[in-house]
């Protein structure tokens, strides 16, 4: 069974919102979805399946779709104006006829197959209209309940097409919200109750022809929302206001349902003839006395005797028999055409089959469920189809719930699968053709059960026996059986050998004669054959034979037949051993027990026993699988744990490898790292070295400069005497670019020394500076009172003074600079040798290397004390000397003075001339000194303020100079301390 729902899904995309509606087919006994068909763009309301169970309509506000179950495809498509809009679309119980229901109350029948309006109802009249909302048909399709927002509710005679009553309900009731005919067992589909739901929650079940209020359901507190009733009608589900669900019994709730009808012939009451009016139709529901309309004295009723119409058009001719068609006339037609007409072949079967229809049997049957040993039909028999796996599995269940032999039946599946596959969409009347072609065809079929039927088996091989007797000795020779040759086409009914058209052309002929003609038919397949059965020689050949389709005329085989029916003596004729056709009795279906009950009970027993056995077997087998699952559960964990183990070890391993890749890598970024070091350092000793090739070769020039320039001037000063003045000042420009050269000297070489020692430096060259502005300064003041030879000598003394001093400062940078490469070589090779005792050795010899570097630092602070005692000494040395020099200079200056002042008191001018002359030798040619002294001393003054201005932006340089070279000091002193760390 399916079921049918509709669901939205909702897809926004931006600002536009779209929804699309899927119907979803679902299975109701495995809740598998079977498929979803995609076409409402609205919400569906309304679904309606056909009695055949092959097409579904559903209904939307704005559409309605015609649906084929068997393909889940769209067939029709219903569309309307949005103004007009859809009520309700739905199928007729038991037709083929579809009911549509639109909001402007128009009601419209339309043909199932070919969508043709049959008809369309009149408008109500205009004293009782109302807006239909709700519908309601009787099982029979024949009347149809509408109602509203009003207390009336319509009743539309469906044969008549026209409005017949109108019920007028309390007037408590203001609007219907569902309508509900109420089944009842006796009353052949024609529905007399009629259940009301209104807008107060009171469902009220109203008898239709006498208007009397039977029972009500719900109350005013606890209201019903909506209801159901059981197919049988012996049972409402209904759903309360506060979500409840409520199951009534409708026994309990009414005597007057499902009572047996009077023998009576019914007699109904002819509409009447003329237009009525609404007043006329109207009555009113009580829970009295019946009211009935008043009757008009100029219309009598007429009362007739309900009979069938003949002349009328049959809308469905599977379910009624007219009188006129006998056995006798259609055997008749099948001669004359071979076979029945394709569109009356199904109600010319049931005719002949004499069907009785029994629904109630049939349902008590189908509600036994799916018998046990067609629970795995699908393994069996691989059904493709779905739903005709279904219907086989019901209809396979039905007969062996009806008699049990059919449930150890082997062949029973191939027999009825035909009849399934032609009566899929009526699991009923596929059940009784089954059972009766068991009844009258398979007679005597079950007497040697579980074998097969040698009986007839005997009976099919004798009547092959006088009409062929060559191939019944062929078949002998080669040891071919009746089970063989007659047994398959007999269990599978012909089906496996002929196609479809065929198959229902040899059974029309078949359900048409005495049930010999089956067997009659076996020998004729094999007679009509016997050519290519004579040359088979292989048992596997007739084996396949006798299992597909071959290239024979069913025609033929049929008139064969009819031929051995009529030739074939009375002695070994079948008909003579078997029954007469007999039909299924109505109401219940007979007991069917041709079979050794023995047999089949011993099998019950049997496979009882063995089902017992099983279970226990099973039980047993369930708790060794489940001790075998938790076993290997158990080792499957402690496989899990001991992997789990092996991956953490080798996760172990790959990270023990990871890091000792990782060390190597670190240490041979170390060594190029200190490679690249190394580079550096022999880069920088070499720019080193260039350096200092530069500034020697640039103080050897300087040096020899000095000596061109002081041999120029000792010319000068010779060869002309008259350029003195002259001579003497570029001596003094000279000498200034002496002391700038000998200052850029002091600090090239400051920036190569460290800070402390830049500044010592800086403080020396400054002190020597002003000291040699105030021995010039002095030694000017004395020009006049020394002669040319004291300032020649003096010169010369300052000169190898100056030069001694360079000299020692040059021997004191030099021999640091080599102390301290010395010292950072020798502190890198033990970094290096300390670096690959750490590598090799364990962390604990950081210590001893931390001693170590203390120690070092103990020796390099001893070596700077004592230089800095050194520096001092030399410093106290150079003190003495500048303080015993200045004392010197001081003590000739005031001899002089003292002199000179002696001289202008006592000595005349010409003695004054001669001390003088004594005072300078080497110089006799100064006698004009004294007219130019005042001009020397202006040049003096001038070139004394210009280096006064110059002093601060110098000693901002010095300054600056210093700082570099300490920043510089600082980082060489710090990298040999992160190489050893």
């Amino acid at each position: 069974m399916w079921l049918l729902t509709a669901q939205v899904i909702v897809y926004l995309l931006g600002t536009i919102k779209e929804i699309f509606m899927f119907l979803t087919c679902m299975e109701t006994v495995t809740k598998e979805l079977v498929s979803w068909m995609r076409g409402h763009e609205s919400s569906v309301f309304s679904i309606s399946v056909h009695a055949s169970g092959r097409y579904a309509i559903t209904s939307s506000s704005d559409t309605a779709q015609l649906w084929d179950l068997d393909t889940f495809q769209r067939k029709r498509k219903l569309n309307i104006l949005q103004s007009v809009g859809i009520q309700k679309v739905f199928f007729l119980p038991l037709s083929n006829t579809i009911l549509s229901c639109f909001k402007d109350n128009s009601v419209f029948a339309w043909e199932c197959d070919t969508l043709f309006c049959k008809y369309q109802l009149p408008a109500p009249p205009e004293s009782s209209s109302l807006l239909y909302k709700v519908f309601a048909v009787t099982r029979d399709g024949r009347i149809l309940a509408a109602g509203g927002k009003s207390n009336h509710v319509h009743l539309w005679c469906l044969e008549a097409k026209q409005l017949f009553r109108i019920i007028q309900m309390p007037t408590k009731v203001r609007a219907v919200r569902h309508l509900e005919f109420l089944p009842d067992s006796f009353d052949a589909g024609s529905n007399q109750v009629l259940g009301v739901l209104s807008q107060d929650g009171i469902m009220r079940f109203v008898n239709i022809q006498t208007c009397k209020l039977l029972f009500e359901i719900g109350s005013l507190d606890d209201g019903i929302t909506s209801s159901i009733i059981s197919p049988h009608g012996r049972y409402i589900a209904a759903i309360m206001e506060n979500g409840s669900l409520n199951i009534y019994s409708v026994h309990t709730l009414t005597k007057e349902i499902n009572k047996p009808p009077p023998p009576l012939v019914k007699v109904i009451e002819d509409l009447p003839k003329r237009k009525v009016s609404s007043g006329d139709l109207k009555m009113k529901v009580t829970s009295g006395r019946v009211q009935r309309p008043a009757k008009s004295r100029e219309n009598k009723m007429q009362t007739r005797i309900l009979k069938q119409d003949l002349t009328g058009n049959f809308e469905n001719k599977e379910n009624e028999l007219s009188d006129g068609l006998n056995k006798k006339r259609l055997q008749i037609l099948l001669k004359g055409y071979g076979e029945y007409p394709t569109k009356y072949r199904m109600f010319i079967w049931r005719s002949l089959l004499q069907l009785p229809e029994n629904h109630t049997a049939f349902s008590n049957l189908l509600d036994k469920g799916i018998h046990v040993a067609f629970l795995n039909l699908e393994k069996t028999y691989p059904i493709k189809s779905r739903k005709l796996l279904r219907v086989l599995q019901r209809t396979l269940s039905a007969l062996a719930h009806w008699s049990t032999i059919f449930s150890d039946t082997p062949y029973l599946p191939l027999l009825a699968f035909p009849f399934v596959k032609l009566f899929q969409n009526n699991q009923l009347i596929c059940f009784e053709v089954v059972a009766t072609l068991i009844i009258n065809w398979c007679q005597h079929w079950f007497e040697y059960f579980p074998n097969p039927p040698i009986n007839v088996l005997s009976m099919i091989e004798n009547v092959l026996a006088f009409h062929d007797k060559e191939l019944l000795q062929h078949f002998i020779e080669h040891d071919i059986t009746s089970q063989l040759y007659a047994w398959p086409l007999l269990e599978t009914v012909f089906s496996e050998v002929l196609t479809r058209e065929e198959w229902l052309k040899l059974f029309d002929n078949i359900f048409s004669n005495h049930p010999s003609f089956l067997l009659m038919t076996v020998v004729a397949y094999n007679i009509c054959s016997r050519a290519p059965l004579l040359n088979c020689d292989l048992k596997d050949d007739f084996e396949y034979f006798f299992h597909h389709r071959n290239n024979l005329d069913i025609s033929a085989v049929i008139k064969e037949v009819y031929r051995l029916m009529d030739t074939t003596p009375t002695d070994i004729h079948p008909d003579s051993m078997l029954d007469a056709f007999v039909a299924l009795t109505k109401g219940q279906y007979p007991v069917f027990n041709q079979y050794p009950k023995f047999i089949v009970d011993y099998q019950t027993q049997e496979r009882e026993r063995i089902r017992k056995d099983e279970l226990d077997y099973l039980r047993e087998r369930q708790t060794v699988e489940d001790m075998q699952a938790e076993v290997d559960q158990q080792r499957v964990e402690d496989e899990a744990w001991y992997e789990k183990q092996e991956q953490l070890r080798k996760a172990e391993e790959t990270r023990r490898e990871m890091l000792l890749q990782e060390e190597e890598k670190m240490i041979q970024q170390r060594e190029r790292l200190a490679a690249v070091k190394r580079e550096l350092k022999v880069k920088e000793m070499h720019l080193q070295e260039a350096a200092r090739r530069r500034l020697l070769q640039l103080q050897q020039e300087q040096r020899e400069m000095e000596l061109r320039r002081l041999d120029d001037e000792i010319e000068r000063k010779i060869h002309m005497r008259d350029r003195e003045i002259a001579a003497t000042a570029k001596d003094l420009e000279m000498r200034h670019l002496e002391l700038e050269s000998q200052k850029r000297l002091y600090e090239k070489n400051l920036t190569r020394n460290q800070e402390a020692v830049a500044k010592e430096m800086r403080e020396d060259a400054d002190a020597c500076r002003r000291k040699a502005d105030l021995e010039e300064h002095m030694f000017h003041r004395l020009i006049g009172m020394d002669q040319t030879q004291n300032q020649k000598t003096q010169k010369l003394i300052e000169e190898n003074l100056a030069k001694a001093e360079q000299a020692c400062l040059n021997t004191d940078w030099h021999i640091q600079a080599l102390h301290k490469q010395r010292c950072h070589d020798l502190h890198r090779n033990e970094c290096y040798q300390e670096m690959a005792k750490l590598l090799r050795k364990n962390r604990r010899k950081e210590i001893e290397i931390l001693n170590a570097m203390r120690e070092r630092e103990a020796e390099k602070r001893e070596e700077a004390e004592e230089k800095d005692l050194h520096l001092k000494s030399e410093k106290k040395a150079s003190t003495l000397s500048e303080a015993s020099r200045k004392w010197f200079l001081e003590k000739e200056i005031n001899d002089a003075l003292h002199a000179q002042h002696a001289c202008n008191k006592v000595v005349p001018r010409c003695y004054t001339e001669r001390v003088a002359s004594s005072c300078l030798p080497r110089n006799s040619e100064l006698n004009g000194i004294s007219a130019v002294e005042s001009s020397t001393q202006s040049s003096l003054n001038q070139r004394k303020a210009y280096w006064d201005s110059m002093e601060p932006d110098l000693m901002a340089r010095v300054r600056n100079l210093r700082q570099r070279l300490a920043t510089q000091a600082r980082n060489r002193c710090q990298t040999p301390h992160l190489l050893a760390t």
